[in-house]
């Protein structure tokens, strides 16, 4: 294999896969790249055996060929390598050689053959959206997904759609977020795939905000998507979610209205001195207010009145306010609308700017 090509052409793509190699592998080749060079392009490819990463570009490709090299370190040596500098990529042997103008580097290779890599997923539906929306899907109920826990299944995010409709939804059995996004072209079938931490938030770092349509094929064991020059694709979680619907209040009897960033500086500063380990902070709401209280084992205490639009009975109810930001943090619009049942049930955070999104957080006991 030799290719020649322009630093840029050989960085834009291993930065792109570089996020799934582990600094620690058990097995040696996957902490290297493969790279395959064919028709004018070079593709690199990373995997972790549970995400693999896809990304190419054109280069001058003199010899076709595949091996796979020491990821971080080509990576390291392009990213030192002055910008524009033409790059030339030999294999010899059982080494790579790499040489720009007067610098050049001697990599170890492993042959093409031992690594692992996803072929054909056998995609049952393939879905057509803006790049935008997924990445606000993901955005908005990523924060919720469980981490390490031993019910499997919640250490990932549920994917669901149905006939117009593409929906995510994460949780960790004390929160639930939910957001949904409209498909132009409806899809073929309901169906339900959870995708696992790691390539939730492997997505989120190579999806951009433009109206680029990207194509997300599903299919009983994995999920594929291709956006522009890069392939991602991901093993999917063998589980059943939980009935998510169940847990979110359909009709909460009470609404408080409040304005979202003052709700959320409020809580930020009641934080301070809340119980480092339980985060709880108490909600009491009576007509046209709310006061939040905190207080921790020092027996220091932060009290917070905001002026809330409330005109129903006072409720005293306990939450976790890092529940409660992150929820906050992720919704838009100047106003937010906080669901109330009474004091031993969930609350349900959303806002007329923002349709498509839910927030659902348990109640604590203080």
């Amino acid at each position: 294999m030799k290719i020649i090509a322009k630093r840029e052409a050989i960085l834009g793509p291993l930065q792109s896969v570089i996020g799934v190699v582990e600094r620690r592998q058990t097995m040696p080749i996957l902490a290297n790249v493969l790279l395959s060079a064919k028709g004018g392009r070079l593709s690199v490819t990373a995997t972790d055996l549970e995400v693999e990463l896809v990304a190419s570009s054109e280069v001058d490709v003199q010899r076709a060929g595949d091996v796979t090299v020491p990821g971080r370190k080509l990576l390291d040596i392009c990213r030192a390598l002055p910008d524009g500098v033409e790059i030339t990529l030999t294999q010899e042997g059982e080494r790579m050689l790499v040489r720009a103008r007067k610098s050049r580097f001697t990599l170890s290779t492993l042959p093409a053959s031992e690594f692992p890599t996803v072929d054909e997923i056998d995609a049952q539906q393939t879905l057509k959206l803006p790049q935008k929306d997924f990445k606000r899907l993901l955005e908005k109920t990523h924060f919720s997904m469980a981490q390490q826990d031993v019910r499997y299944y919640l250490n990932g995010m549920l994917l669901e759609t149905s006939a117009k409709m593409l929906r995510s939804v994460a949780t960790d059995g004390h929160r639930l977020a939910l957001c949904e996004v409209e498909l132009s072209e409806g899809a073929k079938s309901g169906q339900q795939v959870i995708v696992p931490r790691k390539g939730v938030l492997e997505l989120q770092r190579i999806l951009g905000s433009e109206d680029q349509i990207l194509e997300v094929g599903i299919g009983s064991n994995h999920i594929r998507v291709q956006i522009g020059d890069i392939r991602f694709t991901s093993k999917l979680i063998d589980g059943r979610f939980p009935e998510y619907s169940r847990v979110i209040p359909s009709n909460p009897g009470f609404a408080v209205v409040a304005g979202r960033e003052e709700l959320r500086q409020a809580l930020q500063r009641a934080a301070i001195l809340s119980n480092e380990k339980y985060r709880g902070i108490r909600f009491a709401v009576k007509p046209g207010a709310l006061v939040i209280q905190s207080h921790n084992p020092e027996q220091e205490e932060a009290e917070e009145q905001l002026e809330v639009v409330y005109d129903g009975p006072e409720l005293d109810i306990g939450f976790n306010v890092n529940y409660l930001l992150d929820a906050l943090a992720a919704i838009e619009g100047p106003e937010v609308e906080i669901g109330l049942t009474d004091g031993n049930s969930s609350c349900l955070i959303h806002s007329s700017a923002d349709a498509g999104a839910r927030f659902v957080v348990m109640p604590m006991r203080l």
